[in-house]
């Protein structure tokens, strides 16, 4: 394997050979030299290769080839580096142009370029600074929740991405079939779903909770980490139509078990960004989002806060005109609401809890009010909700008249049901949305941003 720039940056600058190979950032001609800057995303910084006079006459015709966005294999000797900022460059002996990328049609030229023009190329965005820097912390977030889990004694589920139940009740879901719909809407004749791949209506799912509930009823610790998909028509800056989510469930937890562990892990996140990703959150706290270091470090240096809805809907409304939703007991907070809370209140992140159950999902167990349920949200500053969760009804009773007071399909959720006939326990768990914590750490401001390829009404590009 080739060094990457991140490896050979450890390397002392005493003169050694080694090879680079990149993609150019920047091109620099004067009388003496010619400087390339190149990199391979491997870190944030480039490093400079430096033709002399005599091998940019030596390589004058590659040298012309060279320009912004080229790929590019350059050999030389590593050398201390005049310049400030960087303790090496290498000092080129040779190049080869991989692959040219001509001025005339590279977009990528070296200039600013809005966030939103970038995201009609998602192809070549992660070249830019930007991107490859939300890319690397992504990539390590990702890892973080897998040690995270597996440190602890949690098993991966992969639970479906296909399935015949709502986990939230909600009715937003892309329906999956193999049925001809262009001549069902021209026969006018009723859906036959007997003939259709699955037999029945069949979903791509909007949560693995369900699913990997029946794995923590036998293996007790458990989470899932994947794709699920919603087909709400939103266009904001903080909803995707596909994302990814973290779900870890717990048997035998309660609702304090529950906010315990959720404050570990964003915990545990986030000081493994600030510590393994320090390159990059620099860039953000300098390009995106001022304070964003010191308020991620805020977050790892004392116990989070709690309070229940009620409490909460009291104090807000006190403050009612600064609100442009006003509060009221049973609405479902907005970000400004949750925001207010976390910096004016609690002075840093808060759990919220025992929600009014008409504005949670079905599955969520009931307090003795029969008002509220045993629900927790995680709310941070800068950002609101971070994380969303509860101690799960484990009483068979209870959940089917929850299931039938909302109308659900009874039948869909049989198997639910099978959980609480046979050895039920108390169990809890909650729910990350992964692209959510990517933005919070990063602090870029839109959703789509900080996902490859984002999907959203009437966008399913690449």
């Amino acid at each position: 394997m080739r060094q990457t720039i991140k490896e050979i940056f450890e390397l002392p600058p005493d003169g050694r050979t080694v090879v680079v190979k990149g993609w150019i950032r920047t091109k620099r001609e004067t009388k003496a030299a010619v400087f390339l800057e190149v990199n391979d995303g491997s870190r944030l910084g480039n490093i400079q290769c430096v033709f002399d006079e005599a091998a940019a006459r030596a390589f004058a015709g590659e040298l012309a080839k060279a320009g912004t966005g080229a790929s590019v294999s350059v050999e030389g000797k590593l050398v201390p580096s005049p310049a400030s900022g960087q303790k090496l460059e290498l000092g080129a002996s040779s190049l080869k142009v991989v692959g040219e990328a001509p001025a005339d049609s590279y977009p990528l030229q070296k200039k600013a370029h809005s966030l939103e023009f970038l995201r009609e190329i998602a192809h070549l965005r992660p070249r830019t600074n930007t991107f490859g820097a939300v890319a690397r912390v992504r990539n390590r977030m990702a890892f973080a929740i897998h040690e995270f889990f597996q440190e602890r004694g949690f098993q991966y589920v992969h639970t479906p991405l296909i399935t015949a139940s709502d986990c939230e009740g909600a009715g937003a879901m892309f329906q999956v079939t193999t049925l001809d719909l262009d001549r069902l809407a021209k026969s006018g004749a009723p859906v036959d779903y007997s003939k259709d791949f699955f037999g029945k209506p069949a979903y791509l799912t909007v949560s693995g909770q369900l699913n990997v509930e029946t794995y923590c009823e036998a293996l007790s610790r458990v989470y899932t980490f994947g794709p699920t998909f919603r087909a709400e028509n939103s266009n904001t800056t903080r909803h995707l139509s596909e994302f990814w989510m973290v779900e870890p469930e717990v048997a035998f937890n309660d609702l304090q078990d529950n906010m315990e562990l959720a404050e570990s892990f964003i915990k545990r996140l986030v000081s493994v960004a600030l510590e393994d990703c320090a390159e990059d959150l620099d860039f953000f706290n300098q390009r995106i989002e001022k304070g964003l270091v010191d308020s991620l470090r805020a977050v790892v240096s004392k116990p989070f806060s709690h309070m229940t809805y009620t409490e909460a809907m009291a104090i807000l409304e006190k403050d009612a005109q600064k609100f442009e939703v006003k509060p009221f007991w049973g609405l479902d907070l907005m970000s400004e609401h949750e925001k207010f809370l976390c910096e004016n209140i609690a002075g840093g992140p808060l759990f919220l809890t025992d929600y009014p159950k008409e504005i949670k999902s079905f599955y969520m167990k009931q307090n003795g009010d029969g008002k509220t349920v045993r629900a927790m949200d995680c709310l941070v500053p800068r950002f609101g909700e971070i994380i969303g969760g509860s101690e799960r009804e484990e009483n068979f009773d209870l959940l089917l008249k929850r299931i039938r007071e909302l109308g659900l399909n009874e039948e869909a959720y049989s198997w639910y049901l099978d959980l609480r006939r046979f050895g039920s326990t108390p169990h809890s768990g909650f729910g990350l949305g992964f692209e959510r914590l990517i933005l919070y750490v990063t602090g870029m401001a839109n959703i789509r941003d900080v996902i490859p390829f984002p999907r959203a009404p009437k966008l399913a590009d690449f």
